[in-house]
């Protein structure tokens, strides 16, 4: 059984009392009535090449109070978007693709960088998050949006009902909820979260000192998971990064965007399994298509600009301190991770670890660099309300191209 604890700055959301799935979902039909739930699922197209989506369609199957799915489809040809679309229509709800890489919503991407909005041109899961939302705030019925990744191997639909709940709920008053949960199998997993972010904001504290902001940031069980949900009315006025650090940047903007007080974090499942990323060990700044090395240089540098634009100045000295502190915080955190691996017979193979945290401090030592050469950085792609300003007919747009792609 999961423990009760509150601390930090948010609420948690824990599972103590083993309710099942239907008790909640019948709430959420009801719900339903009141406030329509859309579901955003960024997938690549070979990702319906695994069992893991077969698995989430499998579940998604069971699903009756959601007012619609949205798919975001990357890297796809004509032939394989026209493949997903029938994919997707096993579903009984509607399920609406957006084909990112098509012509007609190239030719949205072409008209928001004509006005002048930036890093549209950036393709990953940011991009494909953002262009999702775009369209799914072109609907004024729709009031929920919960998000989660699409290679999770152990899927259960638990997670799209653990996210909406908190947040529909009329007697709660939550406009975002963060899922969280473990990462183990026969070992300890998430490297990033373990020996990388959770030292960092330590080392920040340390360092600059303690802070709201940075309180908030600790207050997150697992900071970098893919699955959260939030409300329309915050929807709309978040920018999302096209960078790796999607889940730090978006976190940020909530913080800035709403109260404390109505941010949660629930535990969505007991353990979560999906792909593993590589980690690059060697050159970080050279692992511009994936990798946690390059994950971790992004994960530094906003939270960087985050605090610089909160008024902290950062200078060389300071960042050489800071490495120093991680140094610290991170060897502490492996002592610690080996105690839990200990107690609970699982593997640890502290070389590795080791070897990771070095990865992780010649990341900090590139973002550090990085980040006083150019302290702005890659822009977030802009909040739809402020898109919406310069091009009011965005959303009539957004409905007929989807429209007439998914004929």
């Amino acid at each position: 059984m999961a423990d009760f604890f509150q601390n930090g700055t948010i609420t948690t959301l824990q599972d103590v009392g083993n309710r099942k799935l239907e008790d909640i979902e019948e709430e959420l039909e009801k719900f339903s009535s009141r406030h329509n739930m859309v579901l955003l699922l960024p997938a690549l197209y070979s990702e319906f090449e695994t069992p893991a989506m077969q698995k989430i369609l499998d579940e998604l199957k069971g699903v009756k109070y959601l007012y619609k799915i949205i798919l975001g489809l990357d890297r796809a040809t004509e032939e394989e978007f026209e493949k997903v679309k029938k994919i997707m229509s096993v579903l009984d709800v509607r399920v609406d693709v957006l084909w990112n890489d098509g012509p007609n919503v190239q030719k949205l991407y072409g008209k928001f960088e004509e006005q002048g909005f930036r890093s549209v041109d950036i393709k990953g899961k940011g991009r494909n998050v953002w262009t999702m939302l775009g369209y799914a705030l072109s609907d004024n019925s729709a009031y929920a949006f919960a998000l989660h990744d699409c290679d999770i191997v152990n899927y259960s639909r638990d997670i799209p009902a653990r996210l909406f709940y908190p947040i529909v709920h009329p007697a709660l008053d939550f406009e975002f909820n963060k899922g969280y949960y473990s990462r183990v199998t026969n070992k300890l997993h998430g490297r990033v979260t373990r020996l990388f972010y959770s030292p960092l904001i330590k080392a920040l504290k340390s360092t600059y000192g303690t802070s709201d902001y940075l309180e908030y940031m600790d207050s997150f069980r697992y900071a970098l998971s893919g699955e959260f949900a939030f409300i329309r009315t915050l929807a709309r006025g978040i920018r999302i990064s096209p960078t790796w650090g999607l889940e730090v940047s978006t976190l940020s903007e909530v913080y800035d965007n709403t109260s404390v007080r109505r941010i949660c974090q629930t535990e969505i499942m007991e353990s979560y399994e999906h792909k593993h990323q590589a980690l690059t060990g060697d050159n970080p700044s050279q692992a511009l298509e994936g990798g946690v090395a390059k994950m971790s240089i992004d994960i530094a540098q906003t939270i960087f600009r985050v605090m610089s634009q909160r008024g902290v100045t950062f200078s060389k000295e300071s960042l050489t301190t800071l490495r120093s502190s991680f140094f610290y915080e991170s060897r502490k955190a492996i002592a610690r991770y080996d105690a839990v691996a200990k107690f609970n017979a699982l593997e640890f193979d502290r070389k590795k670890e080791i070897d990771a945290v070095e990865t992780f401090d010649k990341s900090l030592k590139e973002a550090c660099s990085l980040f006083l050469e150019d302290p702005l950085g890659v822009p977030s792609l802009s909040a739809w309300v402020s898109l919406r300003s310069v091009l009011p007919e965005v959303s009539e747009q957004f409905i007929s191209t989807v429209e007439e792609d998914n004929k």
